[in-house]
């Protein structure tokens, strides 16, 4: 359902009851609902409901003076369980498909990411933690399908709209961008979920299979001795969505460190070592190497992966630090190995902003506090200032159009209370009367912005408020 449509669809259902009426009693009924109508999906609709969740969103709302927040996090904190997850159980195994929000699609990057807030609760329910199980298990699936894709159809079957783009597309798939990131996102997700439940039933010798896979392509595209396998071209008019020289890009000097095609935005690569993407391999790997440890004892397997986690690690320390006239040394966006770099920063994630939040770097770490400066800055090309805001966005969209998810990402990152607080009242502010992330908006204007149902920036926004909550809920007053 588009986003337009269920806003106009709760509003006009007025299903009064999702809200808290600590607000209603605080605010009066009619003024409340003027200035903060139902937009949340109504409760029979929902496609999915945690009874935990549900507490969550009224301690938040009881707790939180701010109605406007109290109102957000109602509204976006849930967004992935009432909109976008089909829970299934296929031969007594979980199985979750999760779309992005308008698009039919599962990818492997954003279903880890909407769902990953949850994680903190999966303790305390059961439903909600078979929900996350069974995105696991979907996500091996679509990784042995084809390891290379960034994202599937529910139906195998299926051929959508860039089944004709030129590289070895599969039916079920919907676009086969290689990525860095779409494989390391599901290990981290099952890394947490393991650590999180003790439970071992996802990573069966399928997911196995996947984690070899996984290694395979990692290898191949460090592209020690040839092109390696993969190439991607599109009709186009857009640069960004295609490859150059024959769909393999620009050359690389093979040092050690992996190439992805395109960036974690789904736009190409311009040197294709992505730098945010490598460090987030490194994590990657030596999860995968402690689950095979002790999941399944395979030890040599487990030395493959820290082989190759060793190598990555050791090939950024050597290419991916640049000495910046201004900021001293910082990190580079992209680099080929050859001595070129391209410095700047997008705001999908990774990012390098969002290293400490992927943990793949310590958030006081010199060159990161370094590359901070830098990224949240104009010198960075895709940052943009404007009378709304400002804020990281990317080629993907347009110029001066910023992500909310950069100023969440911002922080989430961050230890000091003015820079959170300031995120926070920035996101207030620029929601464009939605109650709901967006995609982007424009730095002048938040009511000019793209797509109006867009889950991640939804759920990551939750997961902010709440982190926030627990930690430092004087800021939230």
């Amino acid at each position: 359902m588009q986003r337009r449509k269920f806003i106009q669809n709760t509003a006009l259902a007025g299903g009064l009851t999702m809200l808290d009426p600590f607000h209603l009693k605080a605010s009066g009924f009619s003024g409340f609902f003027q200035k903060f109508p139902v937009v949340r999906t109504p409760e029979g609709e929902r496609n999915f409901k945690s009874k935990v969740i549900e507490s969550t969103i009224k301690e938040f709302q009881k707790n939180v003076n701010d109605e406007e927040l109290s109102w957000l996090f109602n509204n976006c904190f849930p967004n992935t369980l009432d909109t976008t997850v089909t829970y299934t159980e296929k031969n007594g195994k979980p199985n979750t498909y999760v779309i992005t929000g308008d698009i039919d699609a599962m990818w492997l990057r954003d279903s880890s990411a909407q769902v990953w807030p949850y994680m903190a609760f999966v303790d305390k329910d059961k439903k909600l933690k078979n929900l996350i199980a069974g995105v696991i298990n979907q996500q091996t699936k679509y990784i042995l399908k084809d390891p290379y894709a960034n994202a599937f159809y529910d139906d195998p079957d299926k051929k959508g709209e860039w089944s004709t783009d030129h590289t070895d597309m599969k039916p079920g798939v919907h676009e086969r961008k290689w990525e860095i990131d779409s494989l390391c996102y599901p290990i981290r997700l099952g890394y947490h979920y393991w650590k999180s439940t003790g439970d071992t039933a996802p990573f069966d010798n399928e997911w196995k299979k996947a984690i070899k896979s996984i290694l395979k392509v990692f290898k191949d595209q460090q592209k020690k001795e040839d092109r390696g396998e993969y190439s991607f071209q599109r009709e186009t008019p857009k640069a960004t969505d295609t490859r150059a020289l024959q769909g393999y890009g620009y050359p690389v000097n093979p040092v050690g460190l992996i190439c992805s095609a395109f960036r974690p935005s789904d736009d190409a690569t311009v040197f294709s070592f992505l730098i945010p993407s490598n460090f987030f391999a490194v994590v990657s790997l030596e999860q995968a190497a402690e689950m095979l440890e002790k999941i399944h004892q395979d030890e040599s397997f487990v030395s493959e992966l820290m082989e190759l986690r060793d190598e990555v690690k050791k090939a950024l320390e050597e290419h991916a630090v640049v000495n910046h006239e201004k900021y001293g040394e910082i990190y580079a966006f992209e680099v080929d190995g050859f001595g070129n770099r391209l410095l700047m920063d997008d705001a999908n994630v990774p990012s390098l902003l969002s290293l400490p939040y992927l943990g793949a770097v310590d958030a006081s770490d010199k060159i990161y506090q370094n590359t901070r400066d830098y990224i949240w800055s104009e010198d960075n090309p895709f940052f943009f200032k404007g009378s709304a805001a400002e804020g990281i966005g990317g080629p993907h969209v347009a110029l001066d159009m910023i992500w909310p998810m950069s100023i969440t990402m911002k922080g989430l990152t961050s230890n000091d209370e003015r820079e959170i607080k300031w995120c926070i009242e920035t996101l207030k502010t620029t929601h464009g009367d939605t109650g709901f992330m967006h995609e982007t908006f424009h730095k002048n204007d938040p009511k000019d912005f793209t797509r109006e149902w867009f889950a991640w920036a939804n759920t990551l926004f939750g997961e902010f408020l709440w982190k926030t909550y627990q930690e430092k809920p004087h800021l939230l007053k």
